[in-house]
Order: C-alpha cells, then structure tokens, then sequence
C-alpha cells in the first residue's frame, strides 16, 4: 500500500514537473510576450520575467521592443527636374503595441522595408536635385511622415529616418564641378572689383592730402627711389613729374601768335617778273603811238573831200 502511494506520489510529482516546464516561461526585459488561446488573442500581454501559460492551449509569442535600425536599400529615380539619381536611406523604428504588431500585419519587418522602399521612391520624384543635396532634413521629416502614418495601425513607431547617400552621373557631376568653378571664379572676381574700388577711394584721399602739402610727394618720390635702389639692379627709374609737364604745355599755350614771315622769291624769279613789266609797258606805249596816227590820216582824209563837194 505504501508503496502504491510513493509510485503514485512520483508520478503526480513527475507529471507536475513536466507541466511546469512546458507552461513555463520567461520573458526579458525588452521583449512583450503575446498570448493566443486557442487562436483568440489574449488581451493581456505578458511583461518581463517568468510567466505561465496552459501547455497545449495557449501559444505565446514574443515581440521585441527595442529601436531597430534597418537599412533601406538603394533605390533609382528621376528628380521632378529630370536629373537620374540614386538614392538610399535607413530607417529607425520601435514596435510600441505588440498585439498589433502581431495581429495586424503578418511581417512589420518587412512591411517597414517595403513602405521605405516606396516612400523613398515618392519623395524623390517629388523633389529637385539641389533639395537632395543641401535640404535633407526638409526631405527626411517628409520621408518619416509618409512612413509613419500607415506604421501607426501596424503598433510601429517610426523613430527617424535619414538619407545616406546621393548618386548622381558622372557627367552630372563634371557639370556641377564647373558650375561650382565659375561661381568662385565670380566670387573672386567681385572681391578683386571691391578691393580696387576702396583701394582708389584711399589713393584718391592720399592724393588729396599729398596736393595740400607738397613736400608730403618730394618725400614719397625719394621713399620711392630707396625701395627701387634697394633691389641691387644696375638701372635706376626717376620718375619725371607730371605737374611739370604740364605747367610747361599751359605757358606754351599762353604765348602770343608771332605773324607769318613773307614768302621769299628767288633772285632768278624776281628779275623775270621786272623785265616782264617792262615790256607790257612798253607794248602799251606802241599801241597808243599807233592808234594817234590812225586817227590824224583818217581826219586829214575827210578834210580833203569836203573842198571838193
């Protein structure tokens, strides 16, 4: 009898035993533990530490809470102006419902990757290439609404998303390289203007001052001649003042008009033209002789026909 009741009392203790460890469980700290009885959702959900459940009956599933950082992977598309680039991106996110987690989405994992993949895809079509590149936390708080707001009913957190790295064409690139080049060299050549600029407001001041006091430009002309002497070369510059120069041209241009001379005749010419004179003179002193001859015959002429009439 004794011992029908220890056999039976080791096999109460041995089928205890095993139901102990086939209800048993232990939860960790980070993990949520969700409990289907029968297929229905229980709608407590098991903390951390040791926890039992009905062997045979209930199944329990545990869901990680902690931040899990998933790269998305490298996605192509064309800027809203027409620029070919690739683009790619990780994603943080924490399961913050575990039931739903659990109960309305097969794979939260991989439905995240999915809708980053597309999300992606959207916003870069949306966006221009200079955004891509110098407006990414505009474009990541973006990306993160459009993932976030079906995550929501799916108990999933998205907790940042960043954009890692944008490919662009090399020729893409070459033509950003010499844009960038010709931008600086405008930069550079603006800043060269502007420097020329105040650098002749301070000579146009220093001549100011240097005109009220002469001896200021005798000093800056002999400064000017011991830094040209001082490099040891052989040939020495005077600079010739201009102001002399000019006092000159102003007297030469106050002195009176002197009268042009007579222009000279050869000797040769001279004696030419006299004998020339003389005998037009002469011709005209025949002419008169002849013309009173004429004219005493033709009186003598009519005289002697009127007696005879």
């Amino acid at each position: 009898m004794v011992e029908e009741l220890v056999a039976a009392g080791a096999a109460v203790a041995s089928a205890g035993a095993v139901y102990v460890m086939a209800a048993a469980r232990v939860v960790k700290q980070y993990e949520r533990g969700v409990v289907f009885r029968l297929g229905r959702l229980r709608t407590q959900v098991r903390g951390p530490g040791f926890t039992m459940i009905v062997p045979f009956i209930d199944r329990m599933r545990k869901v990680n809470l902690q931040i899990v950082t998933m790269p998305v992977p490298a996605q192509d598309g064309i800027t809203r102006d027409n620029v070919t680039v690739r683009v790619d991106a990780v994603i943080y996110f924490k399961v913050i419902d575990a039931a739903e987690a659990v109960v309305q989405v097969e794979d939260y994992r991989f439905a995240v990757s999915q809708m980053a993949q597309t999300s992606l895809r959207s916003i870069i079509g949306k966006s221009d290439l200079d955004d891509l590149l110098s407006n990414r936390e505009k474009l990541n708080q973006g990306l993160e609404l459009m993932i976030d707001s079906p995550a929501v009913g799916w108990g999933v957190q998205i907790d940042r998303v960043e954009i890692k790295d944008v490919s662009l064409p090399e020729t893409m690139k070459r033509s950003m390289a010499r844009q960038a080049e010709a931008d600086r060299e405008r930069r550079a050549r603006i800043i060269n203007a502007d420097a020329e600029l105040q650098a002749s407001k301070k000579l146009a001041e220093a001549a100011h001052e240097m005109s009220e006091e002469p001896a200021a430009l005798q000093l800056r002309l002999l400064q000017t001649v011991v830094a040209v002497a001082a490099e040891k070369n052989s040939t020495l510059v005077l600079p010739f003042p201009v102001e002399l120069l000019r006092f000159l041209e102003r007297a030469q241009q106050n002195l009176p008009a002197a009268p042009a001379p007579a222009p000279a005749q050869a000797p040769g010419t001279q004696d030419a033209g006299v004998q020339r004179q003389a005998a037009l003179d002469e011709g005209q002193q025949e002419g008169s002789a002849v013309s009173e001859t004429r004219l005493s015959q033709a009186v003598t002429e009519r005289g002697e026909e009127k007696p005879s009439t």
